[in-house]
């Protein structure tokens, strides 16, 4: 599995802590192995890094599966290029605020998938992903619900 590497299982054990510490809430239900659980959920879940230009960093299978790309295609693409053109000044305002406030939940927005093909994602959460530091290493959002468009 591609989050077997030492340095991202880090980061997504930084991922799910800051979700339930933003939310109260826990992304993978406890127990069990939590990254394979986080890779084989029914949800999405995706997240980048902290570049001027953020590149994903991880795409669960579900995420892999909607934007019909494999793992090295989703983590090497800007994120900005997950929205239409028109829609990314939108994104970056939603990105904005989430870094100010921890997390935004409840967004909606067009996305468009490596084929062309469009959709709404409803009800998506975005959060900052911190280190046990606090420092903000990463941003991931997670949502259950899209329209084909």
């Amino acid at each position: 599995m591609p989050y077997r590497t030492p340095e991202l299982s880090t980061y997504l054990l930084h991922l799910l802590k800051s979700y339930r510490h933003w939310t109260g809430r826990d992304l993978i239900a406890p127990g069990g192995h939590p990254l394979e659980a986080l890779y084989h959920a029914p949800f999405v879940v995706v997240s980048h890094n902290t570049l001027a230009d953020p590149v994903f960093c991880y795409a669960n299978l579900t995420a892999q599966t909607l934007w019909n790309m494999d793992w090295n295609q989703f983590t090497q693409l800007p994120s900005r290029l997950s929205a239409e053109p028109d829609a990314r000044e939108e994104r970056e305002r939603l990105l904005h605020t989430a870094a100010s406030q921890g997390y935004v939940d409840d967004y909606q927005g067009i996305r468009v998938t490596s084929d062309g093909k469009r959709f709404r994602i409803i009800r998506c959460l975005l959060w900052n992903v911190v280190d046990d530091a606090g420092m903000k290493i990463g941003q991931a959002a997670t949502f259950d619900n899209w329209q084909w468009l």
